[in-house]
């Protein structure tokens, strides 16, 4: 900021007075300085509220980023909480569908087991006239013995089953020899 120097008229004819022409001249340059401290001022105090507002505005962005970040590590325990809340209830819907699949294969197993106790009880109920097909259940649910295998180990389990295999076999057999003699039966009878 430099004033435009003019210099000093100097009238013709008249004496020239050098203290005042000293004293114009360090008036003038005082006004100048004075100018250049007032704008040299005004400069500094724009600066310093720039700087005051730029302050706060870092301010506020950290705490609007810590907020982000506080917001967003919550959400991140949330989404950890709901998983493991999801996990939980998969692995419990899992051990109870395990349990009922348990309950349930040891029910059918124990009324196969106890087969023949459920017919005498529905025969009980009934009361009514027995027919050919429910007198011949009775008779087989009292010749069949309820199966036991409970406590019995791999090997024990193999030699019922061959046990089993051969009771079938005898019955099967016993069963071909009874339709055989019925046949020769019918055909003598004729």
């Amino acid at each position: 900021f430099m004033p435009n120097l003019v210099p000093p008229k100097i009238p013709d004819g008249e004496r020239l007075d050098f203290d005042d022409i000293h004293r114009k001249r360090m008036e003038k340059d005082l006004n100048e300085l004075q100018a250049l401290i007032e704008a040299h001022f005004e400069s500094r105090k724009k600066e310093e509220e720039e700087l005051i507002s730029l302050k706060d505005r870092i301010e506020q962005r950290r705490a609007e980023r810590a907020e982000q970040q506080r917001i967003r590590s919550e959400r991140e325990k949330e989404r950890q909480a709901r998983m493991a809340e999801e996990r939980a209830r998969k692995e419990e819907e899992e051990a109870r569908k395990r349990a009922e699949e348990e309950a349930r294969k040891k029910k059918a197993l124990s009324n196969m087991l106890h087969f023949g106790g459920y017919m005498q009880k529905s025969e009980k109920k009934g009361g009514k006239k027995q027919t050919e097909r429910e007198k011949k259940k009775k008779i087989l649910s009292e010749r069949r013995k309820p199966l036991n295998i409970d406590h019995l180990n791999e090997d024990k389990l193999r030699d019922k089953a061959k046990e089993l295999w051969q009771t079938i076999r005898d019955l099967e057999a016993e069963k071909f020899d009874l339709q055989e003699k019925f046949k020769r039966q019918k055909y003598e009878v004729s």
